[in-house]
Protein backbone atom coordinates (compact mmCIF):
# COMPACT_ATOMS: atom_id res chain seq x y z
CA UNK A 1 0.00 0.00 0.00
CA UNK A 2 0.99 3.61 -0.48
CA UNK A 3 2.69 5.29 2.46
CA UNK A 4 0.42 7.64 4.45
CA UNK A 5 0.29 11.14 3.01
CA UNK A 6 1.29 10.25 -0.54
CA UNK A 7 -2.27 10.25 -1.87
CA UNK A 8 -2.86 13.62 -0.20
CA UNK A 9 0.28 15.02 -1.86
CA UNK A 10 -0.71 13.69 -5.29
CA UNK A 11 -4.18 15.25 -4.90
CA UNK A 12 -2.54 18.56 -4.01
CA UNK A 13 -0.14 18.43 -7.00
CA UNK A 14 -2.67 17.27 -9.60
CA UNK A 15 -5.92 18.80 -8.33
CA UNK A 16 -7.60 15.41 -8.77
CA UNK A 17 -9.60 13.77 -6.00
CA UNK A 18 -8.62 10.15 -5.27
CA UNK A 19 -11.12 8.07 -3.26
CA UNK A 20 -9.35 6.27 -0.37
CA UNK A 21 -10.49 2.83 -1.52
CA UNK A 22 -9.40 3.19 -5.15
CA UNK A 23 -5.82 1.96 -4.88
CA UNK A 24 -4.81 -1.53 -6.01
CA UNK A 25 -1.27 -2.92 -5.98
CA UNK A 26 0.25 -3.84 -9.36
CA UNK A 27 3.55 -5.12 -10.62
CA UNK A 28 6.02 -2.26 -11.06
CA UNK A 29 9.24 -4.04 -11.91
CA UNK A 30 12.02 -5.23 -9.64
CA UNK A 31 12.87 -1.91 -7.99
CA UNK A 32 9.70 -0.13 -6.80
CA UNK A 33 6.33 -0.83 -5.22
CA UNK A 34 3.46 0.31 -7.44
CA UNK A 35 -0.29 0.83 -7.38
CA UNK A 36 -3.02 2.17 -9.66
CA UNK A 37 -5.51 4.76 -8.36
CA UNK A 38 -8.76 5.83 -9.98
CA UNK A 39 -9.66 9.50 -9.61
CA UNK A 40 -13.21 10.75 -9.14
CA UNK A 41 -13.22 12.26 -12.65
CA UNK A 42 -12.32 8.92 -14.28
CA UNK A 43 -8.56 9.18 -14.72
CA UNK A 44 -6.17 6.40 -13.76
CA UNK A 45 -2.84 7.11 -12.07
CA UNK A 46 0.10 4.72 -11.90
CA UNK A 47 2.06 5.49 -8.72
CA UNK A 48 5.49 4.17 -7.79
CA UNK A 49 6.95 4.41 -4.31
CA UNK A 50 10.26 3.58 -2.69
CA UNK A 51 12.52 4.82 0.07
CA UNK A 52 13.46 8.49 0.08
CA UNK A 53 16.81 7.67 -1.55
CA UNK A 54 14.98 6.69 -4.75
CA UNK A 55 13.73 10.24 -5.36
CA UNK A 56 16.53 11.03 -7.89
CA UNK A 57 15.43 8.02 -9.98
CA UNK A 58 11.86 9.33 -10.02
CA UNK A 59 12.93 12.90 -10.77
CA UNK A 60 15.05 11.88 -13.75
CA UNK A 61 12.37 9.56 -15.12
CA UNK A 62 9.88 12.43 -14.77
CA UNK A 63 12.20 14.71 -16.75
CA UNK A 64 12.82 12.09 -19.46
CA UNK A 65 9.11 11.47 -19.94
CA UNK A 66 8.46 15.24 -20.14
CA UNK A 67 11.23 15.58 -22.72
CA UNK A 68 9.89 12.76 -24.87
CA UNK A 69 6.29 13.95 -24.53
CA UNK A 70 7.26 17.47 -25.62
CA UNK A 71 8.74 16.05 -28.82
CA UNK A 72 5.22 14.93 -29.89
CA UNK A 73 6.74 11.95 -31.72
CA UNK A 74 5.65 8.91 -29.68
CA UNK A 75 3.17 8.29 -26.89
CA UNK A 76 4.52 8.05 -23.36
CA UNK A 77 2.68 7.97 -20.03
CA UNK A 78 1.99 11.55 -18.96
CA UNK A 79 4.08 12.32 -15.86
CA UNK A 80 2.04 14.15 -13.21
CA UNK A 81 4.31 14.67 -10.23
CA UNK A 82 7.00 13.20 -8.04
CA UNK A 83 8.21 14.03 -4.58
CA UNK A 84 8.83 12.81 -1.07
CA UNK A 85 6.59 12.35 1.95
CA UNK A 86 8.50 11.70 5.17
CA UNK A 87 10.93 8.89 4.23
CA UNK A 88 9.08 7.70 1.13
CA UNK A 89 9.60 8.90 -2.46
CA UNK A 90 6.81 8.65 -5.03
CA UNK A 91 6.11 9.24 -8.71
CA UNK A 92 2.62 9.54 -10.22
CA UNK A 93 2.03 9.19 -13.93
CA UNK A 94 -0.77 8.33 -16.32
CA UNK A 95 -1.88 4.68 -16.12
CA UNK A 96 -2.29 3.21 -19.57
CA UNK A 97 -3.94 -0.05 -20.60
CA UNK A 98 -1.20 -1.81 -22.51
CA UNK A 99 -1.33 -4.69 -24.96
CA UNK A 100 1.37 -7.20 -25.82
CA UNK A 101 0.26 -7.41 -29.44
CA UNK A 102 3.02 -8.23 -31.90
CA UNK A 103 1.41 -7.93 -35.32
CA UNK A 104 3.48 -6.55 -38.15
CA UNK A 105 1.63 -3.23 -38.46
CA UNK A 106 2.00 -2.41 -34.77
CA UNK A 107 5.70 -3.22 -35.02
CA UNK A 108 5.97 -0.88 -37.99
CA UNK A 109 4.26 1.91 -36.06
CA UNK A 110 6.86 1.55 -33.32
CA UNK A 111 9.71 1.74 -35.84
CA UNK A 112 8.27 4.89 -37.41
CA UNK A 113 7.66 6.48 -34.00
CA UNK A 114 11.24 5.83 -32.93
CA UNK A 115 12.50 7.31 -36.19
CA UNK A 116 10.45 10.45 -35.48
CA UNK A 117 11.92 10.66 -31.97
CA UNK A 118 15.42 10.40 -33.41
CA UNK A 119 14.66 13.23 -35.83
CA UNK A 120 14.58 15.56 -32.79
CA UNK A 121 18.15 16.84 -32.69
CA UNK A 122 20.26 19.24 -30.67
CA UNK A 123 23.69 20.82 -31.03
CA UNK A 124 25.55 18.89 -28.29
CA UNK A 125 25.57 15.48 -26.70
CA UNK A 126 24.27 14.93 -23.18
CA UNK A 127 21.41 16.33 -21.14
CA UNK A 128 20.55 18.99 -18.59
CA UNK A 129 20.92 16.46 -15.78
CA UNK A 130 22.44 13.09 -15.04
CA UNK A 131 20.05 10.14 -14.88
CA UNK A 132 20.11 6.38 -14.37
CA UNK A 133 20.38 3.28 -16.52
CA UNK A 134 18.48 0.81 -14.39
CA UNK A 135 19.70 1.73 -10.91
CA UNK A 136 23.17 2.77 -12.15
CA UNK A 137 24.00 6.49 -12.26
CA UNK A 138 24.45 7.69 -15.85
CA UNK A 139 26.44 10.93 -16.32
CA UNK A 140 25.28 13.24 -19.12
CA UNK A 141 27.58 16.29 -19.18
CA UNK A 142 27.13 18.46 -22.26
CA UNK A 143 29.87 17.44 -24.69
CA UNK A 144 30.66 18.62 -28.22
CA UNK A 145 32.16 15.32 -29.40
CA UNK A 146 30.20 12.05 -29.44
CA UNK A 147 33.47 10.10 -29.40
CA UNK A 148 34.47 11.91 -26.18
CA UNK A 149 31.01 11.52 -24.65
CA UNK A 150 30.63 7.80 -25.34
CA UNK A 151 34.14 6.69 -24.45
CA UNK A 152 34.38 8.77 -21.25
CA UNK A 153 30.84 9.01 -19.90
CA UNK A 154 29.55 5.65 -21.05
CA UNK A 155 32.32 3.04 -21.44
CA UNK A 156 34.98 4.38 -19.05
CA UNK A 157 32.29 5.11 -16.48
CA UNK A 158 31.16 1.47 -16.61
CA UNK A 159 34.73 0.15 -16.50
CA UNK A 160 35.28 2.17 -13.31
CA UNK A 161 32.09 0.78 -11.76
CA UNK A 162 33.05 -2.76 -12.79
CA UNK A 163 36.44 -2.35 -11.10
CA UNK A 164 34.70 -1.37 -7.87
CA UNK A 165 32.67 -4.57 -8.20
CA UNK A 166 35.87 -6.58 -8.55
CA UNK A 167 36.41 -7.04 -12.29
CA UNK A 168 39.05 -5.23 -14.34
CA UNK A 169 39.70 -5.51 -18.07
CA UNK A 170 43.40 -5.34 -19.08
CA UNK A 171 42.55 -4.25 -22.65
CA UNK A 172 40.29 -1.42 -21.51
CA UNK A 173 42.56 1.47 -22.55
CA UNK A 174 43.30 -0.05 -25.95
CA UNK A 175 39.59 -0.53 -26.52
CA UNK A 176 38.76 3.03 -25.49
CA UNK A 177 41.34 4.43 -27.90
CA UNK A 178 40.07 2.25 -30.75
CA UNK A 179 36.42 3.11 -30.12
CA UNK A 180 37.24 6.81 -29.85
CA UNK A 181 39.11 6.74 -33.17
CA UNK A 182 36.27 4.88 -34.89
CA UNK A 183 33.52 7.17 -33.59
CA UNK A 184 35.60 10.27 -34.41
CA UNK A 185 35.57 9.26 -38.06
CA UNK A 186 31.75 9.41 -38.24
CA UNK A 187 29.36 12.31 -38.75
CA UNK A 188 26.90 11.86 -35.86
CA UNK A 189 23.96 14.10 -34.95
CA UNK A 190 22.86 14.53 -31.33
CA UNK A 191 19.44 12.82 -31.49
CA UNK A 192 16.88 12.54 -28.71
CA UNK A 193 17.13 8.98 -27.39
CA UNK A 194 14.88 6.86 -25.22
CA UNK A 195 18.11 5.63 -23.68
CA UNK A 196 16.95 2.28 -22.26
CA UNK A 197 15.09 0.78 -25.19
CA UNK A 198 14.72 -2.93 -24.58
CA UNK A 199 11.54 -4.90 -25.24
CA UNK A 200 10.26 -4.53 -21.67
CA UNK A 201 10.08 -0.75 -22.04
CA UNK A 202 7.90 -0.73 -25.17
CA UNK A 203 4.30 -1.77 -25.67
CA UNK A 204 1.04 -0.75 -27.38
CA UNK A 205 -2.17 0.89 -26.28
CA UNK A 206 -5.59 -0.59 -26.92
CA UNK A 207 -5.58 0.81 -30.49
CA UNK A 208 -2.22 -0.72 -31.35
CA UNK A 209 -0.37 2.58 -31.12
CA UNK A 210 3.16 2.32 -29.68
CA UNK A 211 3.89 3.41 -26.12
CA UNK A 212 7.41 3.83 -24.73
CA UNK A 213 8.15 4.15 -21.01
CA UNK A 214 10.92 3.97 -18.37
CA UNK A 215 13.28 6.17 -20.43
CA UNK A 216 16.78 7.37 -19.57
CA UNK A 217 16.86 10.10 -22.21
CA UNK A 218 19.74 12.19 -23.48
CA UNK A 219 21.02 13.50 -26.82
CA UNK A 220 23.27 10.90 -28.42
CA UNK A 221 23.85 8.74 -31.49
CA UNK A 222 20.47 7.36 -32.55
CA UNK A 223 22.22 4.08 -33.38
CA UNK A 224 22.72 3.47 -29.65
CA UNK A 225 18.94 3.09 -29.20
CA UNK A 226 18.58 0.73 -32.15
CA UNK A 227 21.55 -1.35 -31.02
CA UNK A 228 20.02 -2.03 -27.60
CA UNK A 229 16.79 -3.30 -29.14
CA UNK A 230 18.85 -6.25 -30.40
CA UNK A 231 20.07 -7.41 -26.97
CA UNK A 232 16.97 -9.04 -25.52
CA UNK A 233 14.66 -9.13 -28.56
CA UNK A 234 11.01 -8.14 -28.51
CA UNK A 235 11.07 -6.05 -31.69
CA UNK A 236 9.83 -7.81 -34.81
CA UNK A 237 11.08 -7.49 -38.40
CA UNK A 238 8.42 -4.89 -39.19
CA UNK A 239 9.93 -2.57 -36.56
CA UNK A 240 13.32 -2.57 -38.30
CA UNK A 241 11.82 -2.38 -41.79
CA UNK A 242 9.86 0.74 -40.85
CA UNK A 243 12.78 2.35 -39.06
CA UNK A 244 14.93 1.88 -42.17
CA UNK A 245 12.43 3.96 -44.11
CA UNK A 246 14.00 6.97 -42.36
CA UNK A 247 17.38 5.85 -41.01
CA UNK A 248 19.94 3.16 -41.57
CA UNK A 249 20.64 0.65 -38.84
CA UNK A 250 24.15 0.62 -37.32
CA UNK A 251 26.86 -1.53 -38.80
CA UNK A 252 27.32 -4.73 -36.76
CA UNK A 253 30.51 -3.48 -35.12
CA UNK A 254 28.78 -0.39 -33.76
CA UNK A 255 25.93 -2.51 -32.46
CA UNK A 256 28.58 -4.41 -30.47
CA UNK A 257 30.28 -1.18 -29.35
CA UNK A 258 27.08 0.39 -28.10
CA UNK A 259 25.78 -2.77 -26.45
CA UNK A 260 29.06 -3.26 -24.58
CA UNK A 261 27.90 -0.37 -22.41
CA UNK A 262 24.73 -2.22 -21.44
CA UNK A 263 26.44 -5.57 -20.86
CA UNK A 264 28.98 -3.89 -18.59
CA UNK A 265 26.08 -2.27 -16.76
CA UNK A 266 24.42 -5.66 -16.32
CA UNK A 267 27.63 -6.92 -14.75
CA UNK A 268 27.66 -3.92 -12.41
CA UNK A 269 24.03 -4.56 -11.45
CA UNK A 270 23.86 -8.37 -11.44
CA UNK A 271 27.37 -9.84 -11.67
CA UNK A 272 27.53 -13.37 -13.01
CA UNK A 273 28.59 -14.13 -16.56
CA UNK A 274 28.07 -10.62 -17.91
CA UNK A 275 31.75 -9.80 -17.32
CA UNK A 276 32.84 -12.69 -19.53
CA UNK A 277 30.31 -11.62 -22.15
CA UNK A 278 31.73 -8.09 -22.05
CA UNK A 279 35.26 -9.44 -22.42
CA UNK A 280 34.21 -11.40 -25.51
CA UNK A 281 32.64 -8.28 -27.00
CA UNK A 282 35.81 -6.30 -26.34
CA UNK A 283 37.92 -8.88 -28.21
CA UNK A 284 35.47 -8.73 -31.14
CA UNK A 285 35.67 -4.94 -31.26
CA UNK A 286 39.47 -4.87 -31.12
CA UNK A 287 39.75 -7.49 -33.85
CA UNK A 288 37.37 -5.53 -36.08
CA UNK A 289 38.81 -2.07 -35.50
Amino acid sequence: MMAPGIVDQIEKETGQRIPPSSGRPVSGGCIHQSAIFETEDGHSLFVKQNSAGALPLFETEFRSLKWMASSETVRVPHPFCCGKVDQTAFFAMEALTLSNRSDSESNRRTGRALARLHNVVGDRFGADLNNFIGATPQPNPWTDSWADFFTEHRLRHQFQLAAKRGRTFPEQEQLLRSVHSHLSSLDIEPSLLHGDLWGGNASYDEKGEPVLFDPASYLGDREADIAFTRVFGGFGPGFYDAYRESHQEPEPIRTTIYNLYHILNHYVLFGGGYANQAEGMMKEILQEL
